[in-house]
C-alpha cells in the first residue's frame, strides 16, 4: 500500500500539475498576438531567400563552403535576450534607406567574427579562443555584412518589385545585459528574432540572429503581399492580350461581308493551352460558305536593303549640334594596382603604393570610362595638366 498514490497526488496529476521546468517556461512572457502565423511564415520565406544570396556572397569572400539553414522566427524582448544570451556578441547595425524604412541588427558570436575576418585576410581561419576583437576585426566584419546584406537587398528588390538600398553597416561589441540601451530600437519593447544556423566549412557551426522592430517586420510582409497581388493581377491580364490573334478580327469582318473563303482551304487557328476555350472562341472567324470563290490580291514588291559597301560615304550628321552641350567626365589615369584587404588595412600616412606603370610612361586619358587617348603629364602655372600625344584608333578601343 506504501507504493500507491494518494487521492491528492492523483488529482494533481489529472489537473496537469507543472514540473519545475514547466513552471519556468510558463513564467516566461510569450505573446503570440504580435505577429500572425501568416506573417511569421512570410518573414521566414523572406529570410530564407535573402540569406540564400548572402551565403553565396560569403562563400565568395571566404573561399569556404557556406550553409545557412531555414530561419526560425519568433517574438521576444530585450530582457529575454539578456537572459538567453549572457555572453558578449558582435552587433552589426544595418539601416534600409530606400524602398524600405527601418533598422535591423545582425548578431554574431565573437569567435565566429574572428574566424570570418581571419579568412578574409588570407588566413586559415584557426584562431585562438582567448584573442580579443580589435577595430580591424570590426571593420572587416562590417565590410562582409555590407556585401552580404547588399546582395540580400538585391534579392528583396527582385522580390518586392522595387529598389531596396542599405547604408554602410556599423559593428560594435555588445553584451545584452549591459548594452541593450545602445542598440535597442526606439519605442520598441517587443522585437522579432529571426534565427539562422550558420556553417562555414569545418570552422564554424553556430547560430546568427537577425533582430527586427515589429513595424519594420510588418512592412516586409506587406511589401511581399503587395508584390504577390501585382503578379496575380498581371497573370489575369495576360489571357486578354492576344497579340498573335488580334489581326484576325478585321479579316473576319471582311471575309463574312464581302469575299467569303472556301472552307476546304481555310486553316483554323488552334487556341493555345494557356488560354481558356471561351476566350479562344471569341477570336475564331466564322466559316464562310464554300459556294463562292475567294480571291485575295496581294501587291508583291522586291525587298530593298541598304548597301554594305565599305566605300559608300556615310551620311552627314544633321543634328550633331544638339549634342555639343552634353557634359562628359574626363579622367587621367596614372596607373593601377591590386591589393588584398590585409594590405589595405595596413595603410597609414606616408605609405607608398607602387603602380603598374614605369616613370615617364604615357598616362591614359578616359572619357566616361573609355580609354580614347594617351598623353604626358605637364605643369601649367601651379596646376597639373596632360598633353595628348596619341589618339587611340576606334578599332583598338574595343
Amino acid at each position: 500500500m506504501g507504493d500507491m498514490l494518494s487521492q491528492a497526488e492523483i488529482d494533481a496529476l489529472l489537473s496537469g500539475a507543472l514540473s519545475a521546468e514547466d513552471e519556468q517556461q510558463a513564467s516566461e512572457p510569450v505573446d503570440n498576438t504580435v505577429l500572425t502565423p501568416h506573417e511569421i511564415d512570410a518573414l521566414g520565406e523572406i529570410g530564407n531567400i535573402s540569406m540564400g544570396t548572402s551565403a553565396t556572397t560569403l562563400y565568395t569572400l571566404l573561399g569556404q563552403k557556406v550553409t545557412i539553414t531555414t530561419p526560425k522566427v519568433s517574438v521576444t524582448t530585450w530582457e529575454q535576450l539578456s537572459k538567453e544570451y549572457p555572453h558578449p556578441y558582435v552587433a552589426v547595425k544595418i539601416q534600409y534607406t530606400n524602398g524600405l524604412t527601418g533598422d535591423n541588427l545582425m548578431i554574431l558570436q565573437e569567435q565566429d567574427v574572428q574566424i570570418i575576418t581571419d579568412l578574409m585576410m588570407g588566413g586559415d581561419g584557426k584562431v585562438e579562443k582567448a584573442a580579443e576583437l580589435s577595430e580591424m576585426h570590426l571593420s572587416a566584419i562590417s565590410e562582409a555584412m555590407n556585401q552580404m546584406i547588399g546582395s540580400a537587398a538585391t534579392s528583396l528588390s527582385s522580390m518586392f518589385g522595387k529598389r531596396v538600398d542599405i547604408s554602410p553597416p556599423e559593428s560594435q561589441l555588445i553584451q545584452f545585459s549591459k548594452d541593450s540601451g545602445r542598440i535597442q530600437f526606439e519605442n520598441e519593447h517587443e522585437i522579432v528574432k529571426v534565427e539562422f544556423s550558420l556553417t562555414v566549412g569545418n570552422l564554424i557551426d553556430s547560430l546568427i540572429m537577425q533582430l527586427l522592430p515589429v513595424p519594420f517586420a510588418r512592412e516586409l510582409v506587406e511589401s511581399l503581399y503587395r508584390s504577390d497581388d501585382v503578379k496575380e493581377k498581371s497573370k489575369e491580364i495576360i489571357p486578354q492580350q492576344r497579340p498573335d490573334t488580334q489581326p484576325v478580327a478585321p479579316v473576319q469582318e471582311s471575309i463574312g461581308a464581302q469575299q467569303p473563303q472556301p472552307q476546304q482551304t481555310y486553316n483554323r487557328p488552334q487556341p493555345q493551352p494557356m488560354y481558356n476555350q471561351q476566350a479562344a472562341a471569341a477570336y475564331e472567324p466564322a466559316m464562310p460558305p464554300p459556294s463562292q470563290p475567294y480571291y485575295n490580291p496581294v501587291n508583291v514588291q522586291p525587298a530593298q536593303f541598304q548597301s554594305f559597301d565599305a566605300m559608300a560615304p556615310m551620311p552627314d550628321a544633321q543634328n550633331i549640334g544638339l549634342l555639343m552641350d552634353v557634359p562628359l567626365q574626363i579622367t587621367v589615369e596614372l596607373g593601377r594596382t591590386s591589393k588584398k584587404i590585409r594590405e589595405i588595412l595596413e595603410f597609414g600616412q606616408g605609405s607608398i603604393i607602387e603602380l603598374d606603370k614605369l616613370a615617364g610612361e604615357p598616362v591614359d586619358i578616359l572619357v566616361n570610362g573609355k580609354n580614347i587617348a594617351k598623353g604626358e603629364v605637364v605643369v601649367i602655372d601651379e596646376s597639373f595638366g596632360v598633353r595628348i600625344t596619341d589618339i587611340i584608333h576606334p578599332s583598338k578601343r574595343l
